[in-house]
This record gives C-alpha cells, sequence and structure tokens, in this order.
C-alpha cells in the first residue's frame, strides 16, 4: 500500500461505499488502495472488506476527531451520509460537517462528496405545490446534502460534488419494489407520471466515484451526475415484468396520495418524487449517461441488473 494513494471510504460497508471499496480492488494496476471506513471494524461485512484486501479502519460520522484520524495519509476521501438512519436533516448536516472538517484538518487533496439537489431552489418554502416538511425543508433528505455542499467550498476542501440517483437496490432492502394488490396481481407505485426518472445500480455509483478519482484533477470543483438509465415508471415495471416472468403493471398515483401511505419517511419520498416528476428534464440533463459510461464503461442498464438480482426482489 505504501506506493499507491490511499482513497479513504466513509460507510465502506453501505451501498455507496462499498462500492468503491471493490472498484479499487478490482484495479490492482490502478496505483490506489482502499481505506474502508467504518464505525464496526469487527461486522462481518468489514471483515469481507478486509478479506478483500482493503485497509478497515473505525471512524464515525458524528465524531470528526475519528474522521480526522480515519483521513490521515489518504489522499482522497469519499464522504457519504445515510439519512434514513435517523431521518434528521441537522444531524446529516452536521455529519456533512465533520467529514468536511476532517479532510481539511488531514491535508486530503480530492473529497468526492456524495450530494443531492437543494429543493428548496426550485421549490420555495411558501411554494404550496409542495407541503414543506420539518419546518425548513421540502425535500429533507434532499436538502440537507445540497445545503452542505457550501461547507466543502467554504472551507477550501479540493471536492466534487457527486449527483447521485435512485438505486435499484431500493427494489430489494427499502421497499420499494412491486406490491401483489387484493387481485394478486403485482404493481410498481410511483407518483412519478409519465416522466423519466434517473435511477442506477449502487454499485455503479461506487465505480464512477472510483472513474473521478481516476482522472486526478480534472473533476475538482465541478458538479458530476450519475445515472444508469433514465425510465418512466412504466418502462420500469415492463422490466420487471420481463425479468420475473409476470406482469407487472405501473400503478401511477398522485404524490398527496404517495404521501398519505404512512410509512416512516412516506412524505419525505412523496416529495421526493415529485421533485423529481415536476423537475425531470433538469435531473436526467444533470446525469449525462455518457458522462456516466465514460467514467465507468461496465455501466449497467436496468436489465442487465434485474437479470442479475431478479431473485433478490421481495415480491409480496
Amino acid at each position: 500500500m505504501a506506493d499507491k494513494k490511499i482513497i479513504a471510504v466513509v460507510g465502506a460497508t453501505g451501498q455507496q461505499g462499498s462500492g468503491l471499496v471493490k472498484a479499487i480492488l478490482a484495479d490492482s494496476s490502478g496505483g490506489f488502495a482502499a481505506r474502508a471506513i467504518t464505525r464496526n471494524p469487527d461486522s462481518d461485512k468489514a471483515k469481507e472488506l478486509a478479506r478483500l484486501g482493503a485497509e478497515v479502519v473505525a471512524g464515525d460520522v458524528d465524531n470528526e476527531a475519528s474522521l480526522a484520524q480515519a483521513f490521515a495519509g489518504a489522499h482522497g476521501a469519499y464522504c457519504v451520509t445515510f439519512f434514513w438512519d435517523h431521518f434528521s436533516p441537522e444531524k446529516e448536516k452536521a455529519q456533512a460537517s465533520a467529514m468536511a472538517k476532517a479532510a481539511k484538518a488531514a491535508g486530503v487533496k480530492h473529497v468526492i462528496w456524495s450530494t443531492l439537489e437543494d429543493s428548496r431552489k426550485y421549490i420555495p418554502l411558501d411554494d404550496n405545490r409542495m407541503p414543506t416538511l420539518q419546518g425548513h425543508y421540502k425535500v429533507p433528505h434532499f436538502d440537507a446534502k445540497g445545503e452542505s455542499d457550501r461547507v466543502f467550498s467554504d472551507l477550501g476542501v479540493p471536492t466534487t460534488f457527486l449527483l447521485t440517483s435512485f438505486y435499484w437496490e431500493n427494489f430489494i432492502s427499502f421497499g420499494a419494489g412491486p406490491k401483489k394488490g387484493p387481485d394478486g396481481a403485482l404493481a410498481l407505485t410511483m407518483p412519478l407520471g409519465d416522466k423519466k426518472f434517473p435511477s442506477i445500480a449502487s454499485d455503479d455509483i461506487g465505480a464512477c466515484a472510483y472513474g473521478i478519482f481516476k482522472q486526478g484533477d480534472a473533476y475538482i470543483g465541478k458538479r458530476v451526475g450519475i445515472a444508469g438509465e433514465h425510465l418512466t415508471g412504466a418502462e420500469m415495471a415492463a422490466a420487471l415484468s420481463k425479468a420475473l416472468g409476470q406482469t407487472v403493471r405501473y400503478n401511477e398515483v398522485s404524490p398527496d396520495v404517495y404521501r398519505s401511505f404512512g410509512f416512516p419517511g412516506a412524505d419525505d419520498l412523496g416529495n421526493m418524487f415529485q421533485f423529481n416528476r415536476d423537475f425531470s428534464d433538469m435531473f436526467c440533463a444533470a446525469r449525462s449517461l455518457d458522462v456516466s459510461r465514460g467514467l465507468h464503461p461496465g455501466l449497467k442498464t436496468f436489465s442487465a441488473w434485474l437479470g442479475e438480482n431478479k431473485g433478490r426482489i421481495p415480491l409480496e
């Protein structure tokens, strides 16, 4: 590892971080080494990364000092938060600040910050097209990340701002996949109308991030958006139907109906889908498929991802 540039990866056992660690480890001649940062180095996932060749170190996004220590000596750092652990935009902003300050203190040469748009720049808080949540946000899990962009900029941290997309693993582990109705038929329920929706395989987020690190300074200070495909709800349902061998219909509902479903975060996700629907052209333009494929030539389509993962999707 001494002759390789170390990339310190926050959330290394999560969806995005593990994809980056695996991409680094798969490229043995790439000149980079993976340092996996996790709260629990003794977890099964952390031990598996160590077995694959990653350096595994302890670090906590709620503890700036632990992050600074974990970043020490690293050339690059991948910084990501996971809103759904706590549903708190304030906590997410504090974690982003801790990562930015730790990267600054450690002298990291290139940070990738996994971010999203601040929806309030497009839909002000007093705009009644969409309910305001938690008093200060339209799409809390977007807005906290977008607001945190300036922390990295204001500190002068050399940062690439990576705009990610909805990942297809949400159909497996986040309850977003097809559900059986009273008639036993499967339906994919999303309030997207007929608009295109950027989405991606989570491993490909990490692989695209690795592509950015390999470009050196070319993307520092820039915003880069990535997606595997831009698909409508009907197109996703058709792909699911083909892969699963049974009909999946697209169940288009209004954002109001989606927000009323009542599961934790339904209001946030209802607003997210509405934001994506109402500004679909902007979202897709910001997430170029050509740029994504240039960063990671092995970028998967939804159909290819389904070919590998269809058996993991719970059909309730």
